[in-house]
């Protein structure tokens, strides 16, 4: 595999600097370590081709083959936002039943729960290209066979075995975060900056999957999604996996400890979940409502508004320099989240109309890329460097299970009491993750640290004898 002179650098320093920037995070920082961590950035910034001065966007793609792997990213991932929404139009659309339709696109969301942390392994195992391909070309067969089962009228049982296939779909998200990680491990500035360029992509494929999904659908036949989305993965994957240069190496028989007993990950983990139960019970819930008010089409314009506030604001969050420990950072971006989310519980229940409700959850989005860009860095940091993958495709399953939890609470209290008194659900799940978020951040400041991390026991050492002369 070809190799760039930072792949030549042992694991060691790379450990070293991950448990520097952990330690730092247990924290405040001292003087000392503060001058030294921003000389280091500063080196590292005028390696990677700018000052502070320059635009941080500019400087984080002058990185030699940022902008390739990039590029085939970015086509991998925007199928993603595709899938599921396909999947439903062809299978109600053509076997006329859109409780089918949910069943197999929830059992491939729990197929992927399940196998995605295996994928993940594998891949900081041996490669991201030796992995993400054969792993991508399953995927697609997948939904090749999925295609092939609805439109030949094949028992519904085949709908699940061949959704379920897709389920090895690698986490291109994380493998491009891995890549930036490897590239940018000595300038925290510009890995904060590439963290929240890539939360800014996710919310971008999140509002552009599914409307080209239900374009393609509408306007050509029930399959064209599935299609499409299944070649736009299979060629952004190749065009990924082809830029070499930029790809961590593989770190076989590793022995880190596992990213889920990694100190402060069960608690992140935990974070992803109650952040996940937001999004989920939101989108139920918005869903809902505009169904209650005789628009439910206009469902889909008022949660990509919430989508671009937080696009908008991870482009913003990435420009400027981030201040303090991160854990500090967390709760704070959490305690914005938890207050911002009150907007659309006040907008349902006072006024009863989509227009300020779409106007709330645009504000309320602001807040979701800096608190999940700040979660990610954290979740980087306690993860074992040698598994940096499986530690960040932890942290997608517990989304992913947060997001059907909070489907599953947010339709409940719809069913049960209201679309207005669902709004109340992501309020109370951001309010969880602030708990947890200010209860790590009592427990790492309570921590005694040096320099280089936290401060370990005393040994207290026995006097020596005294030697015995002539």
């Amino acid at each position: 595999m070809p190799r760039t002179p930072n792949d030549a650098t042992p694991a060691a320093p790379a450990a070293a600097t991950a448990g520097a920037d952990a330690g730092a995070d247990t924290g405040a920082d001292t003087g000392a370590e503060s001058e030294a961590h921003a000389a280091a950035n500063a080196g590292a910034a005028g390696r990677t081709g700018g000052g502070p001065a320059g635009n941080p966007y500019r400087r984080l793609f002058a990185v030699p083959g940022a902008r390739a792997f990039t590029a085939g990213n970015l086509m991998a991932r925007l199928p993603q936002g595709m899938f599921g929404v396909s999947a439903v139009v062809m299978i109600a659309g053509v076997r006329g039943s859109y409780a089918l339709a949910g069943a197999v696109t929830a059992t491939g969301l729990a197929a992927t729960a399940v196998a995605a942390p295996w994928i993940a392994r594998l891949v900081d195992r041996y490669g991201q290209a030796r992995i993400a391909v054969p792993a991508t070309v399953c995927a697609v067969l997948g939904s090749l066979a999925l295609v092939l089962c609805v439109r030949g009228g094949a028992p519904d049982w085949t709908l699940f075995a061949a959704y379920a296939a897709t389920a090895t779909t690698p986490n291109t998200g994380g493998m491009s975060r891995a890549r930036w990680a490897h590239l940018l491990r000595e300038d925290d500035s510009a890995l904060h900056t590439a963290n929240s360029f890539e939360q800014a992509a996710d919310e971008l494929c999140f509002m552009l999957g599914p409307v080209l999904a239900a374009f393609l659908t509408g306007t050509f036949f029930p399959e064209a999604g599935t299609l499409t989305a299944a070649a736009l993965l299979l060629a952004g994957v190749l065009l990924f996996a082809a830029q070499r240069s930029t790809e961590p190496p593989p770190r076989p028989r590793t022995p880190a400890r596992a990213p889920l007993r990694a100190p402060g990950m069960p608690a992140q983990l935990a974070v992803c979940l109650a952040l996940g139960t937001v999004f989920g019970a939101t989108e139920v819930v918005t869903v809902a409502f505009a169904d209650a008010q005789g628009h439910r089409s206009a469902a889909g314009v008022a949660l990509g508004l919430q989508a671009a506030g937080s696009c908008v604001a991870g482009l913003v969050y990435g420009a400027v320099r981030p201040a303090g420990p991160a854990a500090r950072r967390l709760a704070w971006c959490v305690a914005a989240m938890t207050a911002l989310m009150t907007l659309p519980l006040l907008a349902a229940a006072l006024t009863g109309a989509l227009l300020p409700l779409a106007v709330a959850l645009f504000v309320a989005g602001t807040a979701t890329a800096p608190t999940m860009v700040t979660n990610m860095t954290l979740i980087q940091r306690r993860t074992p460097p040698d598994r940096l993958n499986e530690g960040m495709t932890l942290a997608v399953t517990g989304l992913l299970g947060g997001i059907g939890c909070g489907s599953a609470a947010g339709g409940w209290v719809v069913e049960h009491l209201s679309p207005v008194a669902g709004y109340g659900v992501p309020v109370a799940a951001a309010a969880t993750a602030l708990l947890i978020a200010l209860a790590v951040r009592s427990r790492t400041a309570r921590t005694p640290r040096t320099p280089h991390g936290p401060r370990r026991p005393r040994t207290l050492r026995k006097p020596r004898k005294p030697c015995a002369t002539g």
